[in-house]
């Protein structure tokens, strides 16, 4: 069988690789990436070298009067802006936030890797899977006088299986094949959060390191640039179901009731997505952010249609989605919730203020305006 997978919002799924801002400059609207490598070699034939390496070493972005015929002349690629008032933002932004992280590649180009899927994957079906009393067994665990170091390991192994039969052996996946750079853009992304407001909340921007600005001043908060697929984009590869643990001997020596294929994975996908995007439907409310309530009301059509079937699904997918597209339930106002979020020390002063959790979302900007959330695709399951 194959897969295909359609991107709904603007998608990164990178190997940790980012674009130093002195590896690239920005001319005409786009990023054109500088073959550094043939810039040294037609530099050393002559006196600017040393300027050259000079600059490199103590400049935050290459200065453009100088060297800007490199972006015209030398680019290995050229990476457009989705529009045009990105530019003006990226000039006046500080140099640590101009490094730009891009989408996983290899030699014949860029790819959707195979593990990102499956991770994906596998929360929502620990999600479909989880019990309602689940939260409160992992609170009760750690307040005891020994708390575990991994409290939610034992959850996890009921609802997946612990690693030697787990229920994801069942399923493989390949990385897609390669897709044309030309799919490809630089988009703006701001972190918005919520500022207490008498009995409500109103929207804020966040300024690193710390701090926000008022809503209505968008302009003042600090921006995030990163390379991404843009929506439409399609990466397609293989997806194998292993048949043999279909057969009666194996499920009951495994201790599984059903053998779990392509139609209870994408299941559990759908139900986790309709939770997760009325979370944020619920978000866009609470800051006023109507454009991105449009966006999400298309994701809530999106997730009912493909729930209608049994060969597709809507899930969030690599980078930007935030904490709640990494645990595996969206009721993060619940009290167990609470109580195990203290524990947790990254998060338990955020959990003290009483404000919801998490309070901010990254949000990418679509012709200079906040609306939509990163990282959703469509997932197919096809025929040979």
């Amino acid at each position: 069988m194959r897969y295909r997978v359609t991107c709904l919002t603007p998608v990164l799924v990178g190997d940790g690789r980012r674009l130093s801002p002195i590896d690239y400059m920005v001319w005409k609207d786009q990023i054109n990436v500088l073959d550094q490598p043939r810039i040294v070699r037609l530099l050393s034939k002559g006196p600017r070298l040393d300027g050259y390496l000079a600059q490199i070493k103590k400049a935050e972005k290459l200065d453009f009067a100088s060297w800007g015929g490199f972006a015209q002349n030398f680019a290995g690629r050229r990476i457009s802006f989705e529009h045009p008032s990105s530019t003006p933002c990226w000039e006046r932004a500080h140099g640590e936030v101009l490094f730009i992280p891009t989408f996983s590649a290899g030699p014949s180009g860029p790819f959707l890797p195979a593990s990102a899927l499956k991770g994906a994957l596998r929360t929502g079906i620990v999600a479909a899977r989880i019990g309602p009393g689940a939260l409160r067994e992992v609170a009760a665990k750690l307040q005891s006088d020994r708390p575990p170091r991994r409290p939610a390991e034992a959850l996890e192994a009921q609802t997946v299986g612990p690693p030697g039969t787990s229920r994801m052996k069942a399923v493989g996946l390949s990385d897609s094949t390669p897709v044309a750079t030309s799919s490809f853009k630089v988009y703006l992304l701001r972190s918005s959060t919520l500022v207490p407001r008498g009995n409500g909340f109103e929207l804020g921007w966040k300024v690193s390191p710390r701090g926000s600005v008022d809503g209505r001043r968008v302009e003042d908060s600090t921006p995030l640039f990163a390379e991404m697929a843009a929506p439409g984009t399609i990466f397609e590869g293989r997806w194998r179901e292993d048949r043999f643990f279909a057969r009666p001997e194996i499920l009951d020596a495994l201790n599984w009731r059903e053998f779990p294929g392509h139609e209870r994975l994408l299941e559990g996908a759908n139900r986790f997505s309709a939770a997760l995007v009325a979370v944020h439907r619920q978000y866009a409310e609470m800051a006023g952010l109507p454009i991105l309530g449009q966006s999400l009301d298309g994701l809530a059509a999106a997730v009912a249609e493909a729930a209608q079937g049994d060969r597709a699904c809507v899930l969030p997918l690599g980078w930007g989605g935030g904490f709640l597209t990494k645990v595996a339930s969206t009721d993060t106002g619940s009290e167990n919730y609470r109580q195990v979020l203290r524990q947790v020390g990254l998060y338990s002063r955020a959990i003290q203020t009483g404000l919801p959790f998490p309070k901010t979302r990254r949000i990418v900007f679509l012709e200079g305006r906040p609306a939509t959330l990163p990282g959703w695709v469509r997932l197919e399951v096809l025929g040979e």
